[in-house]
């Protein structure tokens, strides 16, 4: 199984390991990880699970889609390297994928 960290704004990091074809926010709140809020469920209709994706993976993870990037324009402390979490799959190509949390949340 793929792990990915999360790292909380206060610096404290979550390492947990995900399904394969689950998202990230999936694996995020089935291993209770705090930040992501994810109130939409993952239907990409909000920006409660904002994430920054580590630059050593941004190219790995891929670019938003622009339904995403129109959601992003709702998010908190946007950065070039942000990513709504229910967006990203994971699969074996993201084992040690790390994250960021904002401060907080839309």
């Amino acid at each position: 199984m793929p792990k990915i960290t999360f790292i909380a704004a206060s610096g404290v990091s979550h390492a947990v390991e995900a399904e394969v074809g689950s998202t990230v926010m999936e694996t995020a709140i089935r291993n209770g990880v705090p930040g992501i809020e994810a109130e939409c469920g993952g239907a990409c209709a909000c920006a409660t699970c904002h994430v920054y994706v580590d630059e050593a993976w941004r190219e790995k993870v891929g670019p938003p889609s622009p339904m995403e990037e129109d959601m992003l324009d709702f998010g908190f402390d946007v950065r070039p390297n942000s990513r709504l979490s229910c967006q990203i799959k994971v699969s074996d190509e993201l084992d040690g994928l790390v994250v960021s949390t904002p401060e907080r949340q839309a």
